[in-house]
């Protein structure tokens, strides 16, 4: 349609021109040199090739320039009509025309260039992300060293997954943490609806300072299981967020060993108030100490697991003193709530002590490898038995409270 223009307002011109030579570099920029007289066709012609073979260096230039992010991929300038130019107006407006016509589509084709490679971009990226979310559970072997942790687990392990968004939608996967998740995970909302039920609810004949006594429990347990569900869910995400959150799950097991005790030391030396501020003492400085060795690197390390137990274990043992002074000094056995909440106290203490050594010794994958991968595994075990334990604690520390505040012949608490 150019050349159609061209050639029309050519004819218009008489059928003599003078010949001029058209400057390559610069749209529409030309020098004039007169040479010789020609027929309107031949000038016509020649003023064609010329403008084809300009064409053909710009669209030359423009193959080399389709990069992505290159900025204007055609640096072309037209000058304007204004500028005095030494040539034919009616020429010099058709170059004009022909510059802009090219310039135009010049910048419609940069724009579905660079919507091409956007949507390169976004495809590559959905890919990727589809690719990711597409994962599937793999053998011990495979792992990282950082997320190698029990080697009688062969198969069913979640491979590195670098997005929180990943690791929590992967609770609705098999694997071999799914059990822990959701057994501390269910844990988690049971204490945490039965705290709020008793201190805010419930009626009872509970003060201020019972209230926090047994809050002291609650958020042991709520802070514990919390965390424990935290962990196993994004373990798998970075070494970095694996080791940070392994420390907040052995602190919130440190907190729960703390939050069992005191109340347990509150309501047993009820009367008794020297015994119950030192063996309140001794807990909390036991407590701290474990979530100071809790925050060093080494210790959530894979061969630092019978460490890991023996800690918490004599941490849990270390109640032994205070309730065999209570034994020796107290006369629980001809008292029925005195029995049951001591009954409690060892049936607690029995399942927290199986449950560490199962978590130890690794057992039953130790004498099943690779039968136990998805359920019923050590550590899935252990959960239950804490949950178990701490329920079992409630119980006893709640018949304890109640013979304090129901005998009207015992002594205010100081």
């Amino acid at each position: 349609m150019v050349a159609s223009f061209q050639k029309s307002s050519i004819n218009t011109l008489g059928s003599h021109r003078q010949r001029s030579i058209i400057n390559n570099n610069n749209c529409g920029s030309t020098t004039t040199t007169t040479v010789e007289e020609i027929s309107s066709d031949e000038w016509f012609q020649s003023s064609k090739t010329a403008t084809l073979k300009s064409t053909d260096t710009k669209l030359a230039k423009e193959s080399a320039d389709l990069l992505p992010n290159s900025g204007d991929l055609f640096p072309w300038d037209c000058y304007e009509p204004s500028e005095p130019k030494n040539m034919d107006s009616a020429y010099e407006q058709l170059c004009q025309l022909h510059c802009r016509a090219t310039k135009a589509a010049a910048h419609q084709v940069e724009d579905l260039v660079r919507r091409a490679y956007e949507k390169r971009d976004s495809a590559e990226a959905y890919v990727r992300q589809t690719i990711q979310d597409a994962w599937n559970v793999c053998h011990f072997h495979h792992l990282p060293k950082w997320l190698q942790d029990n080697d009688y687990l062969h198969t069913g392990h979640r491979p590195p997954l670098q997005s929180f968004k990943a690791c929590f939608w992967s609770v609705f996967r098999k694997h071999t943490e799914t059990g822990n998740i959701w057994t501390h995970g269910i844990g988690f909302l049971i204490f945490l609806v039965l705290s709020l039920y008793k201190l805010t609810v419930a009626s009872h004949p509970w003060s201020l300072m019972d209230k926090a006594i047994f809050g002291a429990f609650f958020l042991g347990a709520v802070l514990c299981l919390g965390f424990s569900t935290f962990y196993h869910t994004v373990s798998c995400h970075s070494p970095q967020v694996g080791r940070f959150f392994s420390k907040l799950d052995y602190c919130g097991i440190a907190l729960l060993i703390t939050g069992s005790i005191i109340p347990w030391l509150y309501y047993a030396f009820y009367c008794d108030y020297y015994p119950k501020v030192m063996y309140t003492v001794l807990t909390t400085t036991l407590c701290v100490i474990v979530i100071i060795l809790s925050l060093w690197d080494k210790f959530s390390e894979p061969s630092y697991r019978p460490v890991r137990a023996t800690v918490f274990v004599l941490f849990g043992l270390s109640g032994v003193f205070p309730g065999g002074h209570w034994l020796i000094s107290h006369n629980w056995f001809s008292d029925v709530s005195l029995r049951a909440s001591f009954i409690c106290l060892i049936i607690m203490a029995v399942l927290y002590l199986s449950g560490a050594l199962l978590y130890a010794c690794r057992i039953p994958e130790r004498f099943f490898p690779g039968k136990c991968d998805y359920w019923f595994h050590s550590h899935q075990i252990f959960h239950i038995l804490v949950i178990a334990a701490a329920m079992v604690h409630y119980r006893g520390i709640s018949e304890l409270a109640l013979h304090r505040l129901s005998n009207t012949q015992t002594c205010d608490a100081r």
